[in-house]
Order: structure tokens, then C-alpha cells, then sequence
């Protein structure tokens, strides 16, 4: 079987400020880097709120979808805070990147396809179960992999985060749930400031490897081989997830690892290696961060040349 590429032009419509990182170029560029691919190619459909409802409080799905949704469209703009804003075109975009990771698990759980790489925006893994922050306003992985379980009775489920950041939101979703394994790379310090090691969940379930700013591919492989990914397959999950956040490579401007394109396609290609392992090669990536357009790109490129290849 072959690997899914979901998206949809709609995610281009969020547009959070002129001058903003997190821009709309950042999908194009993604998209142009997969133009050869062999892989399907599909539009996600949007999330629906009894999904969302999973991952999300009533009060922040209501504010994206309702008041500040109405504030963007009359405004042309509303900030949620200094780094997360929303435009007219936000809250479909939001919905379209949400409904991408559950149209990849229901592909998968229906054999269309092997696994799937979903090329959306805005990103998510920073949006906790109560608050929209750091670009994100759903959190698409933790929306996906509540989905996986509640309607495909999947009962274990991981997600494996390689941005640069901490993904705050997926930890605090998942904190006292010990079927949802979480584990995360990233630079420390740096934003959101969270993801220290002693932070473990409610029941052991969550694994942060904080790492120095200027690591390099030797240390982030080492992290994975020697913890991250012995633990993932400890914990035999149902179906793995990743939060495939780019920013990590050494060109990009928003942090402080050395990483290249390649370490992504070695991280991707040994996740999978665990997922055809423990769970029928079971994956859907989602996009979450990456700021500089030409390493994005050559990155995303590596990470679904990984996906196809597993």
C-alpha cells in the first residue's frame, strides 16, 4: 500500500499577520517539495465538533469557531495572543487540518492506504485542552489520536513530537490519560518552556528529552535509539502518531539545533520501523513547525520520501 499526502487549499486561507513565521508560504513550499512523490493525494474533510470535543473544552472550541471567528471576519484580524492570531479564513483552516488527521486514520483502518503525511496549517501541538497558543488553535495530533481510539477502539495510541518545540498541548491533553503515550524532542530552553524530563505524566506515559541549544544529529539520533524509541515500543501502541515539526534543522530561525533534512528521514523511517513492529505499520504524520522555506521543504521532503519508502 502506499502513502496518503492530505490537505487542502483552505489551510493556505489562515493568515495570522503580514510578517508572521507562521505563513501561509510554508504549506506551498511543503507542497511544491512532494510535486514527485509517489503518493495519493487526498483533501481532508473538516473536523466535526464531536471530535474536537475529545481533545478541546467546550469554551475553546465555542471561541475559535464562534466569537473570535465572528471578530476575524469583521475585523480582518483578532489576536488571541502575541504570537497566536486568527484571520477570516482561520477557523475553516483550522478545521480542515483537524479533520486531516482523522481522515488519515480512517483511511488507514480502512486499507486505502499505508500511512499518511497531513500537510496543514495551522499547526497544533502547542493548543492544550483549555487554551489556543504558540500558531496553534486545535490541536490536530491530539484531536486525531483521540478519534483513533474512540472510534476505531484502538485502545493504545502514541504520538512521537521532533519539533523543536515542546508540544505543551499534547502533553497537557494527554497527562493523565495511560493509554496516550507522548514523547518529545526539543530545545531547552525555548518556548513554551515546558518538557523538562521530571515531567512524566499521571502515570509515566509521557517522555520529554529535552536537548541543548547547538545539538546535532548525533546526540538527537542517540536520544531516539537509546530512549524514545525503546519506550514506543514498550508501550505497543495500537497506532503512532508524529508531530512532525521541522524547525529543528540547522538553517531555521527560530531555534538552535544543528539538525539536517536527513536525521528527519532517520527519525521517520525508525518510528515506522517500530510501527510495522507493534501495530500493522500503522502512522499518520501531521506538519507542525518549520519556519525557514527552503530547509522546510527539503526536510518535509525527506520525512514522506521515509513514509513512502517504509
Amino acid at each position: 500500500m502506499s502513502t496518503a499526502l492530505i490537505s487542502h487549499p483552505a489551510c493556505l486561507e489562515h493568515e495570522p499577520a503580514a510578517g508572521h513565521p507562521e505563513c501561509p508560504g510554508r504549506l506551498v513550499a511543503v507542497l511544491r517539495a512532494l510535486e514527485c512523490e509517489q503518493i495519493i493525494r487526498l483533501e481532508t474533510p473538516s473536523a466535526r465538533l464531536e471530535s474536537l470535543v475529545g481533545a478541546h473544552d467546550r469554551s475553546l472550541i465555542e471561541a475559535v469557531l464562534g466569537n473570535w471567528n465572528d471578530a476575524a471576519k469583521r475585523d480582518g484580524l483578532v489576536r488571541i495572543d502575541a504570537d497566536t492570531a486568527m484571520s477570516s479564513g482561520s477557523a475553516d483552516a483550522a478545521l480542515k487540518a483537524s479533520g486531516a488527521g482523522i481522515a488519515g486514520v480512517d483511511g488507514i483502518m480502512r486499507g486505502e492506504f499505508r500511512n499518511a503525511f497531513c500537510a496543514v496549517r495551522p499547526p497544533g501541538h502547542h493548543a492544550e485542552r483549555a487554551r489556543a497558543m504558540g500558531f496553534c488553535l486545535f490541536n490536530n495530533v491530539a484531536v486525531a489520536a483521540l478519534h483513533a481510539q474512540s472510534t476505531h477502539n484502538l485502545d493504545r495510541v502514541a504520538v512521537v513530537d521532533f519539533d523543536v518545540h515542546h508540544g505543551n498541548g499534547t502533553q497537557d491533553i494527554f497527562w493523565d490519560q495511560p493509554q496516550l503515550f507522548y514523547a518529545s524532542t526539543h530545545q531547552m530552553p525555548l518556548y513554551p518552556g515546558t518538557g523538562d524530563a521530571s515531567e512524566r505524566g499521571a502515570t509515566g506515559n509521557i517522555l520529554n528529552r529535552p536537548l541543548a541549544p547547538g545539538t546535532g544529529s548525533a546526540e538527537f539520533r542517540d536520544a531516539y535509539k537509546n530512549e524514545i524509541l525503546p519506550a514506543l515500543e514498550r508501550f505497543a501502541p495500537n497506532f503512532i502518531f508524529i508531530s512532525a515539526g521541522f524547525d529543528g534543522h540547522r538553517a531555521d530561525p527560530l531555534a538552535n539545533l544543528n539538525l539536517i533534512a536527513e536525521d528527519f528521514h532517520w527519525v521517520t523511517k525508525e518510528v515506522c520501523s517500530v510501527a510495522e513492529r507493534v501495530c500493522s505499520g500503522r502512522v499518520v504524520s501531521m506538519l507542525e513547525g518549520g519556519y525557514d522555506l527552503e530547509a522546510l521543504a527539503a526536510s518535509a521532503a525527506a520525512h514522506a520520501r521515509a513514509l513512502t519508502e517504509a
